[in-house]
């Protein structure tokens, strides 16, 4: 199977700069995504690669990039106060693909990357069309009275949840419960036997014996329309 062109971006001139990959489809695209990585990772997660070429083989433009932090430093988690430099090369993003597609933009991260997306999200209620977002780290591993929600009331974006059934950042019953705080249309996509990093069900097999990307793929353009 040919998969759609993709090419190493970077864009200097913006502040913060754009690092990463540009996925092109193989038809004029209408509408993007932007896709972003967790706090141990980069944009060349398997996963994330996975899902980009998924997208784009559905006609998406898709820009799969390195927050802030990342470009700063190769390994390592966020330093502490990135995250606001890191929500706003995340809006650098999104800028940029605004301009080379007609139609709607959307913002998605996995874990660490999500959460951001989400409060840019609640910030700037009108800055993108929807959010996929890949194991939200509810919250901490075992500390499930430290949620991270206080900013859900003010999200008004929809938004597709991918979580794995045994991750340890979040249940299925906290996320259902953490989803209702939510004012816009949300929708929770469970994938049994996935844990938070998501890599083994990306190798491998989902429960319906889809693999990742089609699944999400597929879930994304039922709850949003194809492009």
């Amino acid at each position: 199977m040919n998969l759609p062109p993709v090419e190493r971006f970077a864009d200097s001139k913006l502040d913060p700069p754009v690092v990463g990959f540009l996925h092109r489809s193989t038809t004029p695209p209408r509408d993007a995504l932007v896709l972003t990585h967790g706090a141990g990772a980069n944009c060349q997660a398997p996963h994330l690669i996975a899902v980009a070429e998924a997208f784009a083989g559905a006609g998406f433009l898709v820009l799969r990039c390195d927050l802030p932090f990342r470009q700063q430093s190769p390994q390592g988690p966020p330093p502490f106060g990135s995250a606001e430099r890191d929500r706003e090369g995340l809006r650098s993003a999104v800028s940029l693909v605004r301009n080379l597609v007609p139609d709607r933009v959307f913002l998605g991260g996995h874990s660490y990357g999500g959460r951001q997306a989400t409060m840019l999200a609640a910030s700037e209620p009108s800055l993108v069309a929807g959010l996929l977002l890949m194991s939200y780290p509810l919250h901490p591993p075992r500390k499930p009275e430290q949620l991270r929600t206080q900013h859900f009331p003010s999200l008004r974006a929809p938004a597709l949840f991918v979580h794995g059934a045994r991750d340890p950042f979040g249940s299925e019953n906290e996320m259902d419960k953490a989803l209702k705080l939510i004012p816009a249309r949300t929708r929770l996509l469970e994938i049994d036997g996935a844990g938070h990093d998501l890599k083994t069900a990306a190798k491998q097999k989902t429960g319906d014996s889809e693999p990742l990307a089609t699944r999400v793929i597929r879930e994304f353009q039922e709850y949003f329309g194809k492009p």
